[in-house]
């Protein structure tokens, strides 16, 4: 298990307390707007590279693209080197992240519920109970209504890597292990060990292209090699407990010690102007300005330097 967050200092400071083992890794994308930030005059020539670091599986796949960072701009390898690679790196992670390098998941609470944060907390505390328990009716029904032996996402994964693994070559050594040649390239696959050179296997629990190709010439079930995680056995048990639903309020049985409180508003200031609803969007999203006197995007017409001279 780990958490993945931005680099917000209470959270950090929370999950330690709450979850002392557990590590704490950062969100690549919060990350990037960091970086962003900091390193301005370099962000483009630097982004694939950072991406490429962040979802390296092996640690000499993340020493390559490293280099390639550091003859860019060295400053930026400082700045992640003092973050600590265990922190955004797939490679380097004390625990086995799988896919999930980004927070998007909180994100999407956050959309869902942006209306709602308007009401009073009672009211907001209702909605959120109904909207949970929507979702967990669903994705329970889809489940159960399923004919896959693993999730969808993970269905597709499979497919994807059987497609990428039809130009490949697999040279036998024994049972279980395996010499698949790639073009130019070269990766040992163990199936006992469910495990790959190039990395992917498993770390991402899910049999990769090169897995893949012994699977397919030996005529073996891939499913076998997938985590149980995946399977649509684990999906309807994250499910199964239902969130009961809330009778009508003249209905509620409240002890006396409950009802005699008097609950006060929390002490704090009120930040002036209008409360923010929508979250701040990075570049990496799409936001980027253009502007309105030469077309060009990336500033506005207040700092345009394109404007033609006049004689």
């Amino acid at each position: 298990m780990c958490i993945v967050s931005d680099s917000h200092d209470a959270i950090w400071k929370a999950t330690s307390i709450v979850y002392p083992e557990v590590p704490h890794c950062a969100c690549m994308f919060h990350l990037w707007n960091n970086i962003k930030t900091n390193f301005r005059k370099s962000q483009k020539q630097i982004k694939e590279v950072y991406f490429a670091l962040a979802r390296a599986y092996t640690v000499e796949e993340f020493n390559r693209h490293m280099a390639e960072l550091e003859a860019i701009d060295s400053r930026v390898k400082t700045y992640l080197m003092d973050i600590g690679y265990d922190k955004w790196s797939r490679a380097h992670s004390k625990a086995n992240r799988t896919m999930t390098m980004t927070s998007n998941i909180a994100k999407s609470v956050n959309a869902a519920n942006k209306h709602a944060r308007d009401l009073p907390v009672v009211n907001f505390l209702d909605f959120m109970t109904i909207l949970i328990q929507k979702w967990n009716y669903t994705n329970q029904k889809d489940a159960v209504e399923s004919f896959m032996k693993i999730g969808a996402k993970y269905e597709k994964i499979l497919a994807d890597n059987t497609i990428l693994s039809q130009m490949m070559t697999v040279l036998p050594s024994t049972e279980f292990l395996h010499l698949v040649i790639d073009g130019q390239t070269r990766n040992v696959v163990c199936l006992h060990e469910r495990n790959c050179t190039c990395g992917r296997f498993q770390l991402d629990d899910i049999p990769c292209p090169h897995a893949m190709t012994v699977i397919q010439k030996f005529h073996m079930d891939s499913y076998k090699y997938c985590s149980d995680y995946y399977s649509i056995d684990y999906l309807l048990k994250t499910y199964e407990i239902p969130v009961n639903p809330l009778p009508d309020e003249t209905t509620w049985q409240i002890p006396e010690h409950v009802s005699s409180q008097v609950v006060l508003p929390p002490k704090g200031k009120i930040k002036l102007g209008r409360p923010k609803k929508k979250r701040g969007i990075g570049g990496w999203e799409g936001n980027t300005v253009t502007c309105a006197l030469c077309g060009r995007k990336g500033h506005n017409r207040r700092t345009c330097r394109n404007i033609p001279k006049r004689d």
